[in-house]
């Protein structure tokens, strides 16, 4: 699903954001990446979607290889990831439906497929009833929720979460997790990028902790030693 084999990333301004990162993450895998800012967590982000390409090394995602794709397969990409972001990247003046209605209209799907698909996704994430809602009469909780419904849209493969709690209390924030983790039971490999330390080692889960451009612990006994800024 994820490989990362010895990449190296060296921005034009000098800057050398990761210095030989390897890791795999599995389909049907959950897990946390973790480290303090500009420990090189958006470069590998930024890698896995396609943004930017590697210095050196091999970064496959989906079985899409990243240092050979070209902008024609990017879409084909594209429709394999769902991305979560903190700041929801949501369309205020639009209803929860027409959200989460877009990125499949946006492939052409028909409407009786978006109708069928929003109504699952909604549902799969407790919203069902805020389909005419604007996004603007949604709590913190729920907007993040939205947003998790428009990235399952079209069941992708693997979810990509960055920092999704960041905006949130912690109460919602151990939701918004939780949630992640039943999609994840259903299947999709789920990847979360987060600070939040205390959630990290509630859930337990695979920790793979990056500082300095290196892994430099990746297991599963939920706990890494930095301090959180």
């Amino acid at each position: 699903m994820i490989e990362m084999i010895d990449v190296f990333k060296t921005y034009e301004n000098g800057t050398k954001a990761l210095k030989g990162v390897t890791f795999a993450l599995n389909s049907g895998e959950f897990a946390f990446l973790v480290g303090p800012s500009g420990s090189g967590k958006t470069s590998i982000i930024r890698l896995l979607t396609g943004e930017i390409a590697p210095t050196d090394g091999q970064v496959m995602v989906n079985g899409f290889d990243m240092n050979r794709i070209t902008l024609r397969k990017m879409p084909y990409l594209r429709r394999t990831l769902g991305v979560i972001f903190q700041d929801f990247r949501l369309i205020e003046e639009k209803t929860v439906y027409e959200n989460v209605a877009f990125a499949m209209r946006v492939i052409g799907a028909s409407g009786k497929d978006i109708r069928a698909r929003v109504a699952y996704v909604l549902k799969l994430v407790g919203l069902e009833d805020k389909v005419k809602s604007k996004i603007d009469q949604l709590s913190g909780g729920e907007q993040q929720r939205v947003s998790i419904a428009r990235a399952l849209i079209n069941n992708p493969a693997l979810i990509i979460a960055d920092e999704p709690t960041g905006n949130l209390d912690p109460a919602r924030s151990l939701e918004i997790l939780l949630l992640l983790k039943e999609i994840n039971k259903l299947g999709t490999t789920v990847l979360v990028v987060t600070h939040a330390k205390q959630l990290v080692d509630r859930l337990e889960e695979r920790v793979i902790a990056i500082d300095g451009g290196r892994i430099i612990s990746d297991g599963m006994d939920g706990y890494y030693n930095y301090e959180v800024e």
